[in-house]
């Protein structure tokens, strides 16, 4: 599977960590950026380009990080064909049904709230659990039409 990174400063650290691991783990990763940190960089140039790569395959999903991950995800989704999920250390449940009820095909971290122990059973959650499809397929398409 082809997985797209991205982040900004909030997040680099924790991305260049999830990048390696995915990398480990045989996955194909892009790091779409931030690869410096830069306290005044701007996260929707890094998340357009890794939120419009999903969108162009639908084989491929995204995981992108900030602060709370929500500016993020607000970004990725202004991009048609792109249902990002946030998650910040809430219920692991919400990952589970980002996959299964709404087909999620980017995962938006909270980086300031997550740890490198906590996030690795989280993303491995996210890329295994399938989407269940019946009446959630319906709603699906009348986001991405």
């Amino acid at each position: 599977m082809k997985i797209h990174i991205a982040t900004d400063h909030a997040g680099l650290e924790l991305k260049n960590i999830i990048r390696d691991y995915l990398i480990e783990k045989g996955y194909n990763v892009t790091d779409h950026g931030a690869h410096e940190y830069d306290a005044l960089d701007d996260y929707p140039d890094f998340i357009f380009p890794c939120a419009k790569a999903v969108a162009a395959d639908s084989e491929s999903r995204g995981i992108i990080l900030g602060g709370s991950g929500q500016g993020e995800a607000m970004a990725a989704n202004r991009i048609k064909g792109v249902r990002a999920a946030v998650f910040y250390n809430g219920p692991a449940e919400i990952v589970k049904l980002s996959r299964e009820h709404n087909n999620a095909n980017i995962l938006s971290l909270g980086a300031r709230f997550m740890t490198e122990n906590e996030i690795y059973d989280v993303i491995e959650m996210w890329l295994n659990e399938p989407f269940e499809g019946g009446r959630h397929q319906r709603r699906i398409e009348k986001l991405d039409n």
